[in-house]
């Protein structure tokens, strides 16, 4: 399908969608559409975490840069998400270093390190209201699980000296998660949880009192691969030194060549009415979040206002589905005890997935850069992503090809047979965890 569908099936024009994240943050005025003949050093496509974080970094160099979005800043997976900071990459480290080598996989870890401390550090600055709670609490839906989770974090204490991961029993899972899902598991004290639109919205600002050029409501239609680049939206066409793809799942097939590799899904979330205070603490004691080892995995934690933000469930086509009602069943096989508690928000968002679950950075030519497919770990990568690919357009360009040497394979059959292809190993996965 054309890119402007996965960019307007589930949502108005230029509008958030309503979640309890957009109805707690203070929106931004709309900044103006692209009009004309523009010249830049640098346009970016797409602002969300990748896309702001490079602006602002950018801007920060001295470079005059064009910020372009479809509908709003921070309106895509990046306002929409569970909030969670992890750390680390997608993947564990002890699958990293099979995948790149030891050397390569401890470079990585540094890295995801550097992304959380730059998220904490940008948010404390530009977006103290988006908070910070600590902890992420990984739990194990399986009880043979739990012995990996013990030497995983045996694992980081002991080769990598990052000595916050506590592995958990049963008992002390139960003490910390009300629910008899949970098998143990361990909790790290390195990530943490924030309001993600509050984050993305801090980024937009300050990006825009550095000098960052944005413009809403641009939808790019083409891009040409020339030097300067030229690209184009319905009513401007920007000339540029340099040009960041920063679309994650919303790319469509601008580019296809990180369509082959970045494959969009969808995710959903629901806020449950506030809960009274001896209610949740039959749910979740203390303030971090949770996220189980579930192949389609469930994660959640509360809000401010003491409700659940619970967040479970995908789909692969363009139209959401009865999101309420999709992300209740888990939620109630976890937490029984919410039988009868109101949903109040029910929203969804696109994310880009790859198929080894590592991020997607690449030199498509000299001038153009794209970074991209997160896998539902972007928070903080997507933020040291940003910071990344301008260092690359400033001309320091290893830690972004340290990111870009990890392989990321194009989907089996390109983008026509990804789709039938990923249904059929999610409906094996979720039989898999239901077994």
């Amino acid at each position: 399908m054309a890119r402007l569908d996965v960019l307007t099936a589930n949502d108005r024009a230029g509008e958030y969608p309503r979640s309890w994240y957009a109805e707690t943050a203070e929106p931004l005025p709309p900044f103006p559409p692209a009009a004309g003949e523009i010249r830049a050093d640098v346009c970016i496509v797409g602002a969300g975490f990748t896309g702001l974080s490079a602006a602002l970094h950018l801007a920060g160099r001295g470079y005059d840069v064009v910020l372009l979005d479809a509908h709003r800043v921070g309106w895509g997976a990046s306002g929409r998400n569970g909030g969670q900071v992890g750390t680390g990459q997608r993947l564990d480290q002890e699958a990293l270093e099979a995948l790149v080598g030891r050397d390569h996989a401890r470079a990585l870890w540094d890295l995801a390190q550097e992304a959380v401390a730059l998220t904490r550090t940008l948010a404390a600055r530009h977006a103290p209201d988006a908070g910070w709670g600590a902890g992420i609490i990984h739990a194990c839906h399986r009880p043979g699980l739990v012995p990996h989770a013990r030497a995983c974090a045996e694992k980081m204490a002991r080769d990598y000296g990052y000595d916050l991961i506590r592995p958990l029993d049963r008992e002390e899972m139960r003490a910390l998660v009300g629910s008899p899902a949970y098998h143990g598991g361990d909790i790290d004290m390195g990530g943490g949880h924030l309001h993600p639109l509050r984050y993305a919205l801090g980024l937009a600002r300050a990006a825009a009192a550095a000098g960052v050029r944005i413009h809403e409501h641009s939808t790019v239609r083409r891009i040409a691969e020339t030097d300067p680049a030229v690209v184009e939206t319905g009513a401007a066409r920007i000339t540029a030194g340099h040009v960041l793809l920063a679309c994650n799942g919303y790319l469509g097939h601008l580019e296809p060549r990180t369509a082959a590799r970045v494959m969009p899904i969808n995710n959903f979330i629901v806020a449950t009415e506030p809960l009274a205070p001896a209610l949740r603490d039959q749910v979740l004691r203390g303030d971090h979040a949770v996220a189980d080892t579930k192949f389609v995995i469930n994660y959640f934690r509360f809000s401010e206002d003491n409700r659940l933000l619970f967040g479970g469930a995908e789909s692969y086509g363009y139209r959401f589905p009865d999101i309420a009602r999709l992300v209740q069943k888990p939620m109630l096989e976890i937490f029984p005890q919410l039988g009868g508690t109101r949903i109040t928000h029910a929203w969804g968002g696109t994310l880009g997935i790859t198929l080894n679950r590592m991020p997607h950075f690449a030199r498509l030519r000299g001038n153009i850069l794209t970074a991209s497919g997160y896998s539902g770990h972007g928070v903080a990568l997507a933020t040291l992503g940003g910071r990344l690919a301008a260092e690359a357009i400033a001309g320091q360009a290893e830690r972004f090809d340290l990111m870009a040497r990890v392989p990321t394979r194009p989907f089996p059959g390109g983008t026509a047979l990804r789709w039938p292809l990923l249904v059929l190993a999610m409906a094996w996965f979720s039989l898999r965890d239901r077994l």
